[in-house]
């Protein structure tokens, strides 16, 4: 591939790439004479023994799970009665009038919707 460019001064400079599609052409080229080895008899594969998984065998003897002597602390959980200062907060309120928002909502299938 190439291109084409026109300089400031008026020449015109011819840049050449390496074209990246052959390598391509050649792998559906070389795909296309092993499908055609198969499919004119010229490649034959034929199984002459059947595979078979290995034999494996686990053996094993002796062994101990290992022991542990564990002491541990003793916990008690109990309840007792006990006085302590608990403070006192007095909230005294009073009737303040303010504006507040509100929603209201009416169902488009309401069978007692007035129609405006």
């Amino acid at each position: 591939m190439s291109d084409l460019e026109t300089t400031p001064d008026g020449r015109v400079v011819e840049t050449r790439r390496p074209g990246g599609g052959g390598w391509l052409l050649a792998i559906i080229v070389i795909v296309g004479l092993v499908v055609a080895a198969f499919a004119f008899g010229f490649i034959n594969i034929d199984q002459v023994r059947e595979g078979k998984a290995p034999t494996v065998r686990l053996e094993t003897s002796g062994g101990q799970a290992p022991k542990f002597d564990i002491d541990t602390a003793r916990i008690a959980i109990g309840k007792k009665e006990e006085t302590v200062k608990v403070p006192t907060v007095d909230v005294g309120s009073k009737d303040t009038s303010v504006t507040v928002p509100t929603v209201t909502m009416e169902r488009a299938d309401d069978p007692n919707k007035k129609d405006k």
